[in-house]
């Protein structure tokens, strides 16, 4: 049966994978997220973060993603049974829903190995088709679901002021030691040498090629790859970055864009994609991710829009948490201005909502129940401005790149689903809610009743407990 077939990727994988096992995912085999300051990685941004064998790297840098975990784990997969750390996925799919198993699986670059995977499951240099890595935790910003493995930002606070006083005591100094620790830029670092053995093996297979942080701005190993990319074009690579869009120095963002540009108008890959990461409009984004200018931050999407116009697009990464809800409608808006700016023959203004799951202080589903009819009326607005494809569609002289798509909404309703499925009232939770931003207050100048006041009342709740 051909894929046209199904009404959606994610079906057609479905069925693919339901040949093998119902707890099969090609995600395992074929991406990887790789944090080499610590040595860390996982399949995806879903399960836990495990070690690398730096001593098994030495003869197979490959094992800086086939690891023993990952081997166990593929084989619990083809025996049918649930890997605990998939537990994401395994939630989303009790209530009834598709879960990112199926919508990664679905993925070309996920289901073009189907076949070589299901024959030879246990390969221990299998190469990824999907990479996602972060050289460094170099880090202007001190987001509040971020910690010091991920920012040098967050480390310095942390060295000063020590834990947050929430049970357990949060990003603890202590926690940060051994393989927690992030291995500093100035010495040498084994992950990151096994990475530079390993990538031109790794790049003759790639289809996407992700790098994150830190703010990969700040990292000489993002323009090395730029450099790389530059003198060996690959013509079906999508090439991606995420960043914070606001980096400490004006000279890296020029230096940056003036790469992309070059990658871009040359040619140099099939597409670049700039991930960008917001979690919710103005002073309220602002206060989420510590560091943040929003005006700036717009600004700057702009500029790289307007002046790189061919051969990428951007993705607002929305990070979806409980201090996101009350102003979504705001960034979703603004959102579809950038559509109908930049969106003239195709569309180059993209968003995602994965939803947060750590800290649990900062779960959606730790809300009460009147902020998810704040989320359903953004559904309606969504579903009121949503893309129509059909007869009168094609008679249309131009697409409305403005528009939502089923998909785009179909996420929102995703997560509306979990969070009904899974809506709780942990009291030491909300306790954790007040402790952590009270003090997040005193550390850092801001003030949560200034900046959320429509949540006053659950603010007050959490206080009282």
């Amino acid at each position: 049966m051909k894929l046209s077939d199904y009404k959606n990727d994610a079906d057609f994988a479905k069925k693919q994978l339901d040949e093998v096992s119902d707890s099969f995912c090609l995600a395992k085999w074929n991406q990887v997220s790789l944090h080499l300051p610590t040595g860390l990685t996982n399949s995806c941004y879903h399960p836990p973060l495990h070690e690398i064998d730096a001593e098994v790297l030495a003869k197979n840098p490959a094992a800086l993603h086939n690891t023993e975990e990952k081997i166990k784990e593929r084989q619990q997969m083809l025996a049918g049974e649930r890997p605990k750390g998939c537990s994401y996925c395994w939630k989303m799919e009790d209530t009834g829903e598709m879960s990112d198993r199926h919508y990664r699986s679905g993925e070309p670059w996920a289901m073009i190995d189907f076949e070589k995977i299901r024959d030879n499951p246990l390969d221990r240099t299998h190469v990824p088709r999907y990479v996602e890595v972060n050289f460094n935790n170099a880090c202007n910003f001190k987001c509040s679901y971020c910690s010091p493995q991920f920012s040098t930002a967050w480390g310095k606070e942390i060295e000063i002021h020590g834990a947050y006083p929430t049970n357990p005591g949060h990003n603890a100094p202590e926690h940060f030691v051994g393989r927690r620790k992030p291995i500093p830029n100035r010495e040498t670092n084994p992950y990151v040498e096994a990475f530079w053995r390993w990538w031109p093996e790794l790049y003759k297979n790639l289809k996407h090629f992700r790098m994150t942080g830190g703010e990969p701005m700040m990292d000489v190993n993002t323009y090395r790859v730029f450099d790389y990319i530059i003198d060996h074009p690959k013509k079906d690579l999508h090439l991606n970055v995420t960043s914070n869009m606001c980096p400490p120095d004006v000279k890296l963002k020029n230096k940056y864009f003036d790469q992309v540009k070059r990658i871009c108008l040359d040619e140099k890959v099939e597409h670049f994609m700039q991930f960008v990461s917001v979690d919710a409009h103005g002073p309220q984004a602002e206060y989420i991710r510590n560091g943040l200018n929003y005006n700036q931050f717009m600004d700057n999407v702009n500029e790289f829009l307007h002046s790189i116009p061919v051969r990428n697009s951007v993705t607002f990464i929305i990070t979806y948490n409980n201090l996101s809800v009350t102003s979504l409608d705001k960034l979703l808006k603004d959102i579809r201005l950038l559509r109908s700016e930049h969106s003239k023959t195709y569309q180059r203004v993209w968003f995602d909502l994965p939803l947060l799951r750590q800290p649990l202080w900062q779960q959606i589903t730790l809300l009460p129940e009147s902020y998810q009819r704040i989320h359903e009326d953004n559904i309606k607005w969504m579903i009121e401005h949503q893309e129509q494809i059909g007869p009168k569609q094609v008679t249309e002289t131009r697409l409305d790149f403005s528009l939502f798509k089923d998909f785009e909404i179909q996420k929102m309703q995703r997560n509306l689903a979990y969070w009904r499925k899974h809506a709780e009232q942990d009291n030491m939770q909300k306790k954790n809610f007040y402790t952590f931003f009270a003090e997040h207050d005193r550390r850092r100048g801001t003030n949560f009743e200034q900046t959320f006041p429509e949540m006053q009342e659950f603010w007050q709740h959490c206080k009282n407990l």
